[in-house]
């Protein structure tokens, strides 16, 4: 366990690898940053073995504006490939570093060779990153962190429902209306390892929702949540502004720090497909 997580340790800012050009000297740009108007680099996380024998490939992302959220619909200018351009990444990338935004899952003799890649166009500029099951690469993002047994969260959305737990998560479907708030609950359940510099008894586990794609932005209230050291309920409404297919992420992490990114763990993803009418 320790060895995985030195391997990623000493890869962890090479996750926008060298092997691209021209993604290695934007990723190693001393310009001050700026609230809008930059570019973003998907960034690969690294992979993890799921329970049925098939891995998952983590991705997330670096938006070098400090206020803007670049929307970048799914297609030429946002795609994943080999296969389906549209393999779970998200069409809005919110800004700096997010971590672990979304994984895609290869069969069990993936093998270490193939690639799966993630290309982003915006504002003029083009980068791409290859995620790979390179052994190197590997990453603690469902067994326990080295040092803390800390776990990630496990998300569910209805009671005794399936459950879900790292960057892939699970994925509902709901239904609304527009101009209609869609009500939202789901359940964490942790293990109150999770630490944080200023957590008494354990830090808590914050759920935190974000637009991922769509044809506009949605509104939630609350857009976060603070739960006990061991989870709980939350609830938020998504309120939406046009009709039109939709995928809305949650993300349970359980610290002190409302980010994600602690050694590729402990966070949870999860997923709520939502189909909105007129």
């Amino acid at each position: 366990m320790r060895l995985v997580i030195k391997r990623f340790v000493a890869c962890a800012f090479a996750a926008i690898p060298v092997v691209i050009p021209r993604v290695a000297v934007a990723q190693a740009s001393l310009s001050p940053a700026a609230p809008s108007g930059q570019s973003a680099t998907p960034a690969f996380e690294g992979w993890y073995k799921n329970p049925d024998g098939s891995y998952s490939i983590s991705f997330g992302y670096y938006n070098r504006n400090t206020t803007e959220v670049l929307s970048v619909p799914i297609g030429p200018d946002n795609f994943v490939s080999p296969g389906n351009a549209n393999q779970g990444q998200p069409a809005y990338l919110y800004p700096r570093r997010n971590w672990g935004v979304f994984a895609v899952r290869v069969p069990a003799d993936f093998g270490d060779q193939k690639k799966v890649v993630w290309t982003i166009k915006v504002h003029g500029q083009t980068f791409s990153v290859p995620g790979s099951l390179r052994e190197e690469w590997q990453i603690d993002a469902l067994e326990g962190e080295a040092g803390s047994n800390n776990t990630p969260p496990s998300l569910s959305f209805d009671d005794g429902g399936a459950q879900g737990r790292g960057p892939a998560g699970i994925t509902v479907e709901r239904s609304a209306a527009v101009g209609k708030p869609l009500s939202i609950t789901l359940t964490a359940v942790d293990d109150g390892a999770g630490v944080g510099a200023l957590s008494r008894g354990g830090a808590p586990v914050v759920v935190t929702w974000f637009t991922h794609q769509g044809p506009a932005q949605v509104v939630f209230s609350p857009a976060s949540t603070r739960l006990t050291p061991t989870g709980g309920k939350a609830t938020t409404t998504a309120t939406f502004s046009q009709p039109g297919d939709y995928v809305l992420r949650v993300r349970a992490n359980d610290s002190d720090v409302t980010a994600a990114g602690h050694a590729q763990c402990c966070w949870t993803n999860a997923f709520v497909k939502v189909r909105v009418t007129p």
